[in-house]
């Protein structure tokens, strides 16, 4: 029993010391448990901040180098730093012709004069005359052309007398509308006619038999069927423009061979105007009679031609086949004031025999009076709006992809005895058409014999 006792008191006594010392441990685990939350908030302060760091360490180095770019802004009594402009060196022709080209659309009224601003100060005075770019720039707006361009030149020496670009569609129309290059369409027919000229195959008066429509684009049904067959004079087709007799003239007067060497000649297929962005016109050779029929119809779609270039080539027929560089500025200046170019008339190549330029402006004389074009140049009653201006002209008209619409030519020069310009408008229509190139090209004439 006293075992069982003394065991009892053992059991009493370590569960007294153990309650006692458990009071003594629990105070210290207290004291030692209490710590650890001070380090874990801290821990809960400083780990998030880390990640914050190391989420934006990617951000940081990403925008570090923009910083560096970046100038403090200057304190007050600071001198800014003079920012170096870069001088301009002496322009050629054909530079000076990209040149202002590019700031066409920057171009003001100064006196009687267009002049646009250069970088460094300095001016370009242009060639272009004010109230036939205000008046076609104002026209193309009223009637809110999708897409128009057009272009035109003194014949003798290459001066630019209207270079108007407009758009209710692109807004960065005018930064390509000269440079493209877009379907020739009926404009062609002056090449072909030129070439049958050229080797005396026909002149003005052959008479040529035909089958079709006028406006056909078939060119397995052109060729005459004994005598009931239609038949027209060379003059009378051009100003109707038609399909089939030009078709004809390609494939059996001219051949293969000669037409596209005539193209050629007009400048088709080179770097016609050197350190500019203009395309170079392109032809591309027919392979079988089909093709080379609707090449020489103005219906190949691969025949392309840019805007300058085609107003250069229609002066080239003015000035008895030589054309001329077009001369875009009269002089560009720099800012401080030195003469960088100074226009002067510069033959660029003669394409057509003085005896061929005769022949075409015959055939060129019929569109206005009573072909393609004539409403465009005439009231209602058929009283002609520029009666006492003889008028030499061509149209076209196909349908295209870039811009997409139907494309609509008119290429011109008057006077006829004395030809004082020449120039070439492309009007690209989209569903209605509102209106056509022969009209703008009206409205330019009008505004140039005011």
């Amino acid at each position: 029993m006293q075992d069982i006792k003394h065991i009892t008191k053992q059991k009493k006594s370590l569960l007294k010391r153990l309650f006692k010392g458990g009071e003594a441990s629990s105070a210290n685990m207290r004291r030692r448990l209490a710590e650890p939350p001070r380090k874990k908030l801290r821990l809960r302060l400083i780990l998030p901040a880390i990640a914050v760091a190391l989420g934006l360490w990617p951000i940081y180095n990403l925008l570090a180098p923009s910083a560096k770019q970046i100038s403090p802004v200057p304190k007050a009594d600071a001198k800014p730093s003079a920012q170096p402009v870069q001088k301009l060196a002496p322009l050629d022709t054909f530079q000076s012709l990209q040149v202002a080209a590019d700031l066409v659309p920057s171009a003001r009224v100064v006196g009687s004069r267009l002049e646009s601003s250069l970088p460094d100060g300095g001016v370009i005075s242009y060639n272009i005359d004010p109230v036939l770019q205000g008046k076609v720039s104002q026209y193309l707006a009223e009637r809110r052309v999708p897409y128009a361009v057009m272009v035109a030149l003194e014949p003798k020496s290459g001066r630019v007398l209207g270079m108007v670009s407009h758009s209710t569609v692109d807004k960065d129309w005018h930064k390509k509308a000269f440079n493209q290059i877009y379907p020739m369409a009926s404009l062609f027919k002056i090449i072909t006619a030129s070439a049958a000229f050229e080797q005396n195959r026909v002149t003005p008066d052959t008479v040529i038999a035909f089958n079709g429509k006028l406006t056909s684009v078939d060119p397995r049904r052109w060729e005459p069927h004994g005598r009931k067959s239609p038949e027209m004079t060379v003059t009378d087709a051009m100003g109707k423009s038609v399909n089939p007799i030009f078709g004809r003239i390609a494939s059996s007067y001219v051949g293969k061979e000669q037409l596209l060497l005539q193209a050629d000649r007009f400048g088709f297929n080179r770097q016609l105007f050197p350190g500019t962005s203009i395309l170079p016109s392109t032809t591309v050779p027919p392979q079988n009679d089909a093709e080379l029929k609707l090449m020489g119809a103005g219906l190949g779609r691969e025949v392309k031609i840019s805007p300058i270039h085609a107003a250069a080539v229609m002066a080239g027929v003015a000035n008895h086949g030589v054309m001329m560089t077009p001369l875009l500025a009269e002089k560009v200046t720099s800012g401080t004031g030195e003469l960088l170019f100074s226009a002067a008339p510069l033959e660029l190549r003669r394409f057509l025999s003085e005896e061929s330029t005769v022949k075409l402006a015959r055939t060129l004389s019929t569109t206005v009076n009573k072909g393609t074009s004539r409403r465009a140049f005439h009231d209602r009653r058929g009283r002609a709006l520029l009666s006492k201006i003889n008028i030499a002209a061509k149209t076209g008209s196909i349908d295209g992809k870039d811009p997409e619409g139907q494309y609509s030519w008119f290429a011109a020069y008057a006077p006829m005895e004395d030809p004082q310009i020449a120039l070439v408008v492309l009007v690209v229509n989209q569903g209605k058409w509102n209106v056509k190139a022969s009209n703008v090209g009206e409205k330019a004439l009008e505004a140039f014999f005011r």
